[in-house]
């Protein structure tokens, strides 16, 4: 088969390209521009809430620049895990941006938008039947987990972006999605070797990571039958044998063998082969299909309502006591808040295992100064914010051995000093299901803009 060229303009949608990379790479004449645009990285929230991770005005940047290279060389564009999460707003929100740059530019296209959310019912079913299985989670989630779920989103597998573009798709717009198979999706469509194609994308979909010096920047992968060649657009940037076998690893819980919906890809042969100072040569990645087809599960609850408190603490001898303060001080909120309604107090301890917690290996001499950050999650937002107070208030001037100062014990970043942080979500579900149709769940909408 002739080589076919993939072009990803960045690691994530909204976060940024160099547009003279972009300019330069087209000229290699890809069969498609691909991006991600989404990833549970900044946690529960924006699945829970159905909000947005990245600013609208860096979207719409973004995309008109994608959307223009695609309309004037008559190549598709693919999106995927469309406004973070992926959810059904996520999509209806980029869906919304591109027709508005189509208004504006005069442009005119076949636009396929893929639902990926799930309906409890679905995932109850599946827990009933056994077709529900563990994947991180530790346990099966219970009923009550999934129902009172805000939402929740299957990671849909090349398949149904395929079936967006066998029928006559240019933009293709997708829920939640694995970020190879957005990729991929196309040279599968096409016949490419399924194993190269997950490979290529598995690198492609962040950008120039891969690349040295590293950043969300312009690549391109080119597949034929004997590998792929991947070359950053910036020329600035090189790909080295170290740098995209060390990406090959990114994410990886087994750093030969990646699982993904229905399949399974092998890298114990894979060999990697620098063609000259800016490209390598990957080749021997081999792909298992895998029965039965098994799709993620992302669902996020409701945990309460979240305010905080950022201060900072100098006192030395604060600072060699803060344990006991804090426990100490522990002990006082929960006197003071005799009450059956449930919620957490936390201390963040910048400059003292704030990152790490109990699996920090570098324990040495304290800081001579500390960030403080008291988080409260309680029922209601006005629990939480009377408990971050209380905490926070008696924290001020609260008496300890070996106190010099009798005149607050710490300096408050802002004013006011306790903030309302809204909604707080965790993750309920995070799962695998066992599904018959790799393209059930995600309902596919054609439309010509």
């Amino acid at each position: 088969m002739k080589p076919i060229t993939i072009l990803a303009p960045t690691g994530s949608l909204g976060y940024g390209f160099d547009t003279d990379a972009l300019d330069r790479a087209m000229k290699q004449k890809p069969a498609a521009i691909t991006v991600d645009a989404g990833s549970t990285d900044p946690g529960p929230h924006y699945l829970g809430s159905g909000e947005m991770l990245v600013p609208r005005v860096a979207v719409e940047r973004e995309l008109e620049q994608c959307l223009r290279h695609a309309i004037r060389n008559r190549i598709p564009l693919i999106v995927g895990s469309c406004g973070a999460s992926g959810s059904d707003p996520g999509v209806a929100w980029t869906r919304e941006i591109v027709l508005d740059l189509a208004k504006k530019n005069n442009w005119h296209f076949k636009l396929a938008t893929i639902g990926a959310e799930v309906p409890a019912d679905t995932v109850v079913k599946g827990l009933r039947s056994g077709k529900l299985f563990d994947f991180e989670a530790g346990a099966l989630p219970s009923e009550d987990e999934i129902r009172s779920s805000s939402r929740i989103v299957a990671q849909m597998g090349p398949e149904p972006i395929i079936k967006a573009l066998e029928q006559g798709a240019q933009v293709v717009l997708a829920g939640r999605a694995c970020d190879d198979a957005v990729v991929a999706a196309l040279p599968l469509h096409l016949g490419y070797d399924p194993g190269l194609a997950l490979h290529m994308g598995k690198i492609l979909e962040c950008g120039a990571l891969c690349a040295e010096p590293m950043s969300m920047d312009v690549m391109l992968g080119t597949l034929d039958d004997t590998g792929f060649v991947v070359e950053p657009g910036r020329l600035g940037q090189r790909c080295t044998v170290a740098s995209v076998a060390g990406h090959s690893l990114y994410e990886r819980e087994d750093p030969y063998r990646q699982r993904g919906p229905g399949h399974l890809i092998d890298m114990t042969g894979t060999q990697f082969d620098q063609v000259d100072d800016r490209r390598v040569k990957v080749r021997g990645t081999r792909y298992t299909e895998e029965k039965p087809y098994r799709v993620k599960l992302e669902g996020a609850r409701l945990m309460g309502y979240r305010s905080i408190c950022i201060a900072g603490v100098r006192c030395p001898v604060m600072i060699s006591k803060l344990d006991e303060i804090l426990a100490a001080n522990r002990a006082y909120v929960e006197d003071y808040f005799k009450t059956n309604e449930p919620y957490h107090l936390t201390f963040h301890t910048y400059g003292k295992n704030a990152v790490m917690g109990e699996l920090e290996t570098h324990k040495g001499k304290p800081s001579h100064e500390l960030g403080l950050v008291t988080e409260v999650v309680a029922p209601t937002q006005e629990q939480a914010h009377a408990i971050c107070h209380v905490a926070t208030g008696k924290l001020l001037h609260q008496p300890f051995e070996g106190i010099k100062n009798n005149a607050g014990s710490l300096a408050f970043l802002y004013s006011p000093s306790d903030t309302d942080m809204g909604p707080s979500y965790e993750f309920s579900v995070y799962h695998l299901l066992e599904v018959e149709d790799e393209c059930a769940l995600f309902p596919i909408k054609m439309e010509t803009v």
